[in-house]
């Protein structure tokens, strides 16, 4: 791996030289534009606008469009007189618990690796984040944009992961909130012993990407000149699951076979839901019972 950033983590009064690589990288197929007769590339050309001119890449700036239309010209020396203190520091800001900062904050992951003179200073962070189950909160400057970021700990080394701004996420503003919806007892019991029935732990290596790995099939198939032979698939069913309860039954029932484990018979939490709601009530048959004893001792009397 080669690294991408080179600072330190200001850690109180302490200092701590780290060098920054990406955690994670895309796996997916990259393609190319190409002419569908001859597969020749296509490539695009940047040309300006008011003339048509092409424009080396020397030449271009970032420019930002003001309301009016009209266009402020940034160039790489306006960038670097911006006040970026975060710029070759990642200074911790405060330690918080992980289970405060919603995933949906999470951006991109890097590794920290210490320098040669900095390995007991990051040893020691590492360990103090470790034993408090605490993560970091920093600040960092990557590629001119600064970013919230947490360090956490992960297979012995510090991670640093960066956080979007909390005005860049999205109000969950949508009309079935404000819906009420009704939930059977029996429902919700079903619902919770469909989660207990799938339930497991998260092993990373179990999921693939099978459509990545199907696509590459294809290529290859197209490489070799083999006939592409088309995977069946599960037809929908036909029409709308009208019962939620046998649905969930169903899928309980479908999770346990998965699990090899026995199918049937109602859930625990399903059985004590359905106890505990009202019971209907009984026909009456009193009446009947009555006229059963009145014919006997008619008959009796007269056997007397």
């Amino acid at each position: 791996m080669r690294s991408i950033w080179k600072g330190s983590v200001s850690f109180g009064l302490v200092s701590i030289g780290v060098k920054l690589y990406s955690a994670t990288e895309e796996r997916d197929v990259s393609f190319h534009q190409v002419r569908r007769s001859d597969g020749s590339r296509v490539r695009y050309k940047r040309v300006a606008e008011s003339d048509g001119e092409e424009v080396p890449y020397a030449e271009i700036a970032k420019g930002y469009q003001l309301p009016g239309g009209e266009i402020v010209v940034l160039t790489d020396d306006d960038f670097a007189d911006l006040p970026l203190p975060s710029a070759r520091v990642v200074d911790v800001l405060q330690f918080v618990p992980s289970d405060q900062i919603d995933p949906i904050y999470f951006n991109k992951s890097y590794y920290l690796e210490p320098e040669k003179n900095a390995i007991k200073p990051y040893v020691l962070l590492r360990d103090a984040l470790e034993e408090s189950d605490m993560v970091g909160l920093v600040k960092v400057a990557i590629r001119n944009r600064e970013q919230l970021a947490t360090l956490r700990v992960r297979d012995g080394v510090i991670v640093l992961g960066t956080m979007i701004w909390p005005d860049e996420v999205r109000a969950a503003d949508f009309g079935f909130l404000d819906e009420d919806v009704e939930l059977r007892p029996q429902e919700q019991a079903m619902a919770r012993s469909l989660v207990d029935s799938m339930a497991g732990d998260f092993v990373p290596d179990e999921y693939t990407d099978d459509y990545r790995a199907a696509l590459q099939a294809v290529i290859e198939a197209k490489v070799e000149g083999r006939e592409i032979v088309e995977v069946e698939e599960p037809q929908p069913n036909a029409g709308n699951v009208v019962d939620l309860m046998s649905a969930l039954r169903a899928s309980v029932e479908a999770a346990k076979k998965s699990r090899g484990e026995p199918a049937g018979g109602e859930e625990p939490a399903a059985k004590k839901a359905a106890a505990k709601a009202p019971a209907k009530k009984a026909a009456k048959k009193a009446p009947a019972k009555k006229a059963a004893k009145k014919a006997a001792a008619k008959k009796a009397r007269k056997t007397a």
